[in-house]
């Protein structure tokens, strides 16, 4: 059965793709913050360790929220490291770093995550396509938060 949700095909698919680097986005810096929680050491052990955990466990929900938007849309949602790794501007992480540039590199991704979905909006909003704006507003919202907090633990 065809869609007919006031949306047009180009926009549609055009939305799904700004909507798929920022899943690629998330997931990518998902996969960072899980591992960082993993391996993170220090006098900030447990703090870091539970800060990290809150956080990638909101990703978690997330990329399920923006993958299914991306199919709301009728579009198919990338689902694989090689999408993911093509699309996002997120660096894995192939290294144990310290807790300090754990750090920097979350507020890194954090801030790339909001400058993703921040990109999305106007097409989004000149196609009237509501849902998918609030999502972003709400995307925003929790990574510009976290980026602030992670950036104030930092002492420079």
């Amino acid at each position: 059965m065809s869609i007919n949700i006031g949306i047009n095909e180009q926009d549609r698919q055009n939305i799904a793709n700004g909507l798929s680097k920022v899943l690629a986005d998330s997931y990518t810096l998902y996969l960072k913050t899980h591992n960082y929680h993993w391996n993170v050491t220090g006098p900030m052990f447990s703090t870091l360790h539970l800060m990290f955990e809150e956080q990638y466990t909101e990703l978690a929900m997330a990329v399920d929220e923006i993958a299914e938007r991306i199919r709301a849309l009728d579009v198919f949602a990338p689902g694989s490291y090689t999408a993911f790794t093509e699309l996002t501007d997120i660096e894995e992480e192939n290294a144990v770093p310290n807790a300090e540039e754990m750090i920097r590199q979350l507020v890194i991704g954090q801030e790339t995550v909001a400058r993703s979905a921040r990109q999305v909006i106007p097409t989004a909003a000149s196609a009237n396509d509501e849902p998918t704006v609030d999502l972003l507003t709400q995307r925003m919202q929790v990574h510009e938060k976290n980026a602030w907090m992670l950036r104030s633990l930092l002492t420079h």
